[in-house]
């Protein structure tokens, strides 16, 4: 296996004092970047910030690392966490380990030929129990009492992915900034607080067919305290994605036969939790807004050569769609 970009795996071994290892990139990421790696007898995970155009705060390795090792023990299920390295200096950036999990991170169709409309309508429930349980985790119980500071969040998160739009912004992106001042000026008054992942979804957890299960919840980098219903409304927008051909929001695994729909999850959610979940609209466009910001940064590391992966001279293209399913949620809400 020939080394993979942003790893020196000479020095990764040399700083965890094991024999020579090899790696090899996980595709389908396009933000943190993660690895499997081994040294002929043990295997782990590796995870990474992107090569470069890092946004503030967005890939924060001890973050990652602090909320896994602190779920362990829950009903949320996730990787055992290994070292975490804040030296930048072993292989260009922070980075921790963790185990491997037995699982796939379903998204595209043709991983699923075991996915019977039965598994499907399991998996569905699955994805959203998964979610009550984290929000319903203590996090003073759980050592994360500190993680987040609830008061503000909404606010303080538009405002957020406002100044990321700022260091990614390198094109006219039409209606962007009305979204954003809509957002801004329609902030409601959060329920409760809880820990949330930031992007849940689908693919950010690994599947097993046999039984059909949640083994481990990945892609922790953007957890914090806040308003839950920030994780309802971005799952309802990757689960309902585009509406295109080989959508690269959802690989379209969501729309095979057997998955609930998005009101389905919803529901779910909310008698599983007890949660109120009216007013969800205003969720929804804010998820919008965050992942159209997201995707614009990720297009802004590509047109200056800073991504490793392939699929990347898509995602330019899905901002624009994405303003404008935010703005056309923000005109239902209100």
């Amino acid at each position: 296996m020939t080394e993979p970009p942003g790893l020196d795996l000479a020095a990764l071994a040399a700083h965890l004092g094991t024999p020579p290892l090899t790696a090899e990139l996980i595709p389908g990421g396009r933000s943190n970047l993660t690895y499997r790696l081994t040294d002929g007898t043990n295997r782990w995970v590796l995870r990474r910030p992107p090569l470069g155009h890092v946004l503030a705060t967005a890939h924060d390795m001890a973050r990652e690392h602090r909320v896994i090792s602190a779920l362990a023990g829950t009903a949320v299920p996730v990787p055992e966490a290994g070292p975490l390295c804040e030296d930048p200096e072993v292989v260009g950036a922070p980075f921790y380990l963790m185990q491997e999990v037995p699982g796939v991170a379903l998204r595209h169709r043709d991983q699923c030929p075991w996915l019977t409309p039965d598994k499907a309508a399991i998996l569905s429930e699955r994805l959203v129990d998964v979610l009550a349980d984290l929000h319903s985790v203590d996090p003073d119980a759980v050592g994360l009492g500190d993680f987040g500071r609830p008061d503000g969040f909404l606010r303080r998160q538009v405002a957020r992915w406002g100044r990321q739009l700022e260091s990614s912004r390198s094109r006219e992106l039409p209606g962007i900034d009305e979204l954003r001042d809509t957002l801004a000026a329609t902030v409601p008054r959060s329920r409760r607080a809880t820990v949330v992942h930031g992007d849940y979804r689908l693919d950010n957890v690994l599947v097993t067919a046999e039984p059909t299960a949640i083994s481990a919840v990945l892609d922790w980098e953007m957890a914090t305290l806040g308003d839950p219903l920030t994780d309802l409304g971005l799952l309802c927008v990757y689960w309902n994605g585009l509406g295109i051909e080989d959508d690269p929001i959802t690989g379209t695994v969501s729309a095979l036969p057997g998955f609930a729909t998005a009101d389905d999850l919803v529901q779910r959610y909310a008698t599983r939790s007890g949660a109120d979940v009216t007013g969800l609209g205003w969720y929804t466009a804010f998820a919008y807004f965050k992942l159209a910001v997201i995707l614009e940064g990720i297009h802004f590391r590509f047109t200056t050569g800073k991504t490793v992966g392939a699929g990347f001279d898509r995602i330019g293209r899905l901002t624009l769609p994405l303003v404008r399913r935010g703005l056309a949620a923000t005109a239902r809400e209100h």
